[in-house]
């Protein structure tokens, strides 16, 4: 039992595996095109392409996680939801972007593409998916604040990503856009367009944080009219994205906001079920024990270099 602990504990990015429920499996699985064999990533691109295939009437994507580029995961992290028996049933990929601000650069967590298989999507998927990785990179990150990022047109997701998250800009009676939210958006729209498959000649309302005619980049096939729109139980965030975005023509809102400790508290007490709040906490401290141990473990392992010293043995 030690061993296989120890061995993960070694591991430079995060490969987190939970149960959810019964019947369902969470693996989490932090920039996998940096570490994850060749056969074994064509099976998690298999997994997330049958998922879409469940999700989408027609058609196929173009960008991002489906094209089975190992580039392509590199700066991504996959949360990925199967069934006891291996069958994939939901996934969130969840982009990290590299923000030139000052006085320094910024990773911002992008909430990326979820997917849902839709007989699944009754099952209370949401704390999971959109959630969770959040949580434990949090944990990781000594509990400092990390900025998030989100592009949608669905009044449900919306919805939830204001409710779940701190300084969320725009949402319904938010209290301020701050110059952060500016520049950060400047920066996005700039450098990141492809992330969330939005095409160049998509523009930028500032004063709204809304993107017109969004779906031209790869991300076609996610364009949903209004009555197909998943709709959130409070009337609110539909009256916004109704009031705010065009369907007809495509259009985005991206939000900005932070993970910080209020919205871990409003996680853990509204979104994360009472009888998984151990099991999320747990999880949280073994990534926290990672961050702890694996220097400690690096240091003593003279086969691998350590910042500026030299493996024991090595090629010469």
């Amino acid at each position: 039992m030690l061993g296989p602990i120890l061995k993960s504990l070694r591991h430079a990015y995060m490969d987190v595996t939970m149960r959810n429920g019964r019947d369902r499996v969470v693996r989490i699985l932090e920039r996998p095109g940096r570490w994850m064999s060749d056969q074994d990533l064509q099976t998690l691109t298999s997994d997330l392409r049958q998922i879409a295939s469940k999700t989408l009437d027609e058609g196929d994507l173009t960008y991002g996680v489906f094209s089975g580029d190992r580039d392509r995961l590199r700066d991504t992290i996959v949360t990925l939801v199967t069934l006891k028996d291996g069958t994939p049933i939901a996934f969130n990929a969840l982009a990290i972007m590299t923000v030139e601000v000052q006085p320094e650069p910024v990773d911002v967590l992008h909430l990326g593409l979820v997917m849902v298989d839709p007989d699944q999507r009754s099952g209370g998927l949401s704390w999971v998916l959109y959630g969770l990785t959040c949580f434990l990179l949090f944990t990781r990150n000594q509990f400092r604040p990390l900025w998030i990022s989100n592009v949608t047109q669905v009044p449900a997701v919306v919805g939830m990503v204001s409710e779940m998250f701190s300084d969320i800009w725009p949402k319904p009676e938010a209290d301020r856009r701050t110059l952060n939210h500016l520049l950060m958006a400047r920066r996005i729209m700039a450098n990141h367009r492809h992330v969330f498959g939005v095409g160049a000649d998509a523009e930028f309302d500032e004063d709204r944080f809304v993107i017109t005619n969004a779906y031209t980049g790869g991300s076609d096939d996610l364009k949903k009219t209004w009555e197909d729109a998943p709709k959130h139980r409070d009337a609110q965030f539909n009256e916004f994205c109704e009031v705010e975005l065009d369907y007809e023509r495509g259009d985005d809102v991206l939000q900005l906001g932070k993970m910080d400790l209020p919205a871990i508290r409003r996680y853990l007490t509204r979104e994360v079920p009472r009888t998984a709040v151990l099991s999320v906490i747990g999880a949280g401290l073994y990534v926290a024990l990672r961050r702890l141990i694996l220097p400690v473990l690096y240091w003593s392992d003279s086969t691998r270099p350590f910042s500026i010293l030299r493996p024991a043995k090595g090629d010469k």
